[in-house]
């Protein structure tokens, strides 16, 4: 399967991030891409780095604008597209929200961030509501895809879930940078954990994980710290963990990316890991800490 995967950085003009986008998809398309992935909230700035009601006037609801907007594009040019919006659900209830968009335009199926931040300039758990839909993949004319988003990445029960019902791709929008006051050894060590944790979901699950994060530097409105410096790597890996695609830290890039899916299927008959699980002794990973 040919994917197409948008690392784009982003500016303050929602209509003219939202036209860079359809231009890229476009390209994207052209190239004999089927799927397409967009990174997490990619409509706006990542506005989370400051705590503001004000702008919760950035929510919109599924199906709205947004949904019409990027459901014409795949519609006109015969992909599914996984887009990554801020739902609003009521006055006061808002998701982060992976919408995944049909080749006819329509709505596949949606995902809602389960796992929700709340740390120095990622204050999540001021703007969204933890998803409620639960680790469910979402079945589409090509393939079953087990999309969910950034902070979910980091735990692999949730790709474990969506294996076990039958996944044929894992996908993370992700937005994810640096500190700036962290050191250079300290940002490249977790630009390489934030890629291994994920690499090792695709050999846990013998599936082929897809991750696509912002680039540029946005920085922090209430000037307390000095922004994010998003560190792209948007990558797609094989079952095996294997990169076929790593995008660079600080370019934009529109590219297409061939899956053996086959390949997948052979994996997992050779590395049979879901024969063997213990499932009767996984009881305990229900609890939230195990007291000996």
């Amino acid at each position: 399967m040919k994917i197409g995967i948008i690392q784009q950085a982003c500016t303050a003009d929602i209509e003219a991030n939202k036209r860079k986008l359809a231009d890229n998809i476009r390209k994207a398309a052209a190239e004999g891409a089927r799927l397409v992935v967009l990174q997490e909230l990619h409509n706006s700035l990542y506005f989370c780095q400051t705590e503001n009601v004000d702008l919760c006037s950035l929510a919109e609801p599924i199906p709205g604008p947004s949904t019409e907007f990027y459901g014409s594009l795949a519609k006109e040019l015969g992909i599914v597209l996984v887009t990554s919006l801020f739902e609003r659900r009521a006055a006061g209830l808002y998701h982060n929200t992976a919408v995944v968009l049909e080749r006819d335009g329509s709505i596949a199926g949606r995902y809602r961030k389960m796992h929700i931040p709340d740390d120095p300039a990622y204050y999540e758990k001021f703007y969204f509501t933890p998803g409620d839909l639960g680790f469910h993949p979402i079945d589409t004319s090509v393939g079953r895809l087990g999309v969910q988003v950034c902070w979910d990445q980091w735990y692999p029960e949730g790709a474990r879930l969506m294996a076990l019902q039958g996944a044929e791709l894992l996908i993370y929008p992700t937005a994810i940078g640096y500190e700036s006051s962290d050191t250079p050894e300290e940002q490249e060590r977790q630009r390489e954990a934030w890629t291994t944790v994920q690499r090792g979901h695709a050999v846990a699950n013998g599936l082929p994980v897809v991750a696509v994060n912002r680039t540029g530097h946005e920085p922090d409105p209430s000037g307390q710290t000095n922004g994010i410096q998003f560190w792209g790597s948007s990558f797609v890996c094989g079952p095996q963990g294997e990169f076929l695609y790593r995008a660079p830290k600080d370019e934009e890039v529109v590219t297409v990316v061939d899956v053996d899916m086959q390949r997948c299927e052979n994996v997992r008959r050779w590395w049979p890991f879901l024969r063997d699980r213990r499932i009767e002794e996984f009881q305990p990973l229900a609890k939230r800490f195990i007291d000996r």
